[in-house]
């Protein structure tokens, strides 16, 4: 099965370009959503553990759509705390952690909601002894979960080190971003049961933003033209060896960019326009009305 949709599902700037500028103070923005994609990526996870009370209102949330399963973003500590995504031995976590996070997978899980937990790496992972020792206890200490693992540095797109990835049973994610310098390009790569596809947008100019508006760096929305070899790629990777199911989210999600390409892409592989919130068609009518229709 492939599935697609936007990471998150509120930001500052929904709305007004996702959803109605006045929507009530209690807008479900999730549920909402959930009508019209079959996954969202859970960001918040990257940032802290959520307890388990707040996957089950999630997956309460979401339960008008059968079809519908999250991805989650791994927290952190597991990525980007450890000295082993700086070219050192990994720093040990503690057992407590890791059940912090499982916790609310296990809820997931039971629920018939879990996609893939991603592990999104910085650009500074790059291949070597520390990175195999950190993936090597990610391998152990996850292995009841599909687990995802994305890497941004072209080091990475070698043989032998999707050898190693397939060798500790996890996916590859397949990103779009801007290429500068030795960042991994587009790819088509399988390593797993789960194939997962990441647009982050092609701002150039913005990719290295300073915090103050680095949300700039996903303002960018694709064109038709841009998506359509996506289009194959993802199509490639729901018919590899072993691939069960295929995740696709657009991660470009300033002003709701990210959950129009989403609709795009569902449209494309389905060959058949689809339903769109009518506040985002409106937002994007001219790169969407080939794609989608509003619900009326």
């Amino acid at each position: 099965m492939i599935r697609t949709g936007p990471a998150g599902w509120s930001y500052p700037d929904s709305p007004g370009h996702v959803y109605p500028a006045d929507v009530p103070a209690r807008f479900d923005a999730l549920a909402y959503l959930a009508t019209y994609f079959d996954t969202i990526e859970i960001n918040s996870t990257f940032y802290r553990p959520q307890p388990a009370k707040t996957f089950a209102s999630w997956a309460r949330r979401v339960g008008h759509n059968p079809g519908f399963a999250f991805a989650v973003k791994l927290w952190r500590r597991f990525t980007h705390e450890s000295t082993a995504a700086r070219g050192r031995p990994a720093e040990a976590w503690t057992a407590d952690e890791v059940r912090q996070v499982t916790a609310g997978l296990d809820v997931l899980q039971q629920e018939g909601r879990l996609g893939p937990l991603l592990a999104q790496f910085p650009w500074s992972f790059k291949p070597g002894a520390g990175s195999r020792e950190l993936l090597a206890r990610l391998a152990d200490d996850f292995r009841p979960w599909p687990v995802v693992v994305e890497v941004r540095h072209g080091a990475w797109d070698k043989p032998e080190h999707l050898a190693t990835l397939r060798e500790f049973g996890f996916g590859f994610a397949n990103i779009d971003q801007p290429v500068i310098g030795r960042s991994l390009p587009a790819t088509a790569h399988a390593s797993g049961v789960v194939g997962y596809v990441r647009f982050h947008g092609r701002n150039y100019d913005q990719w290295f933003a300073t915090s103050d508006d680095a949300a700039q760096r996903y303002n960018y929305l694709y064109t038709a033209e841009e998506l359509e070899p996506w289009v194959r790629r993802i199509r490639a990777l729901a018919a590899a060896d072993g691939v069960r199911d295929v995740y696709v989210i657009s991660n470009n999600h300033y002003e709701g960019k990210g959950p129009a390409n989403a609709l795009m892409v569902r449209a494309m592989l389905e060959g058949r326009k689809v339903q769109a919130p009518p506040v985002l068609f409106e937002t994007y009518r001219t790169v969407l009305e080939a794609y989608a229709a509003p619900e009326s």
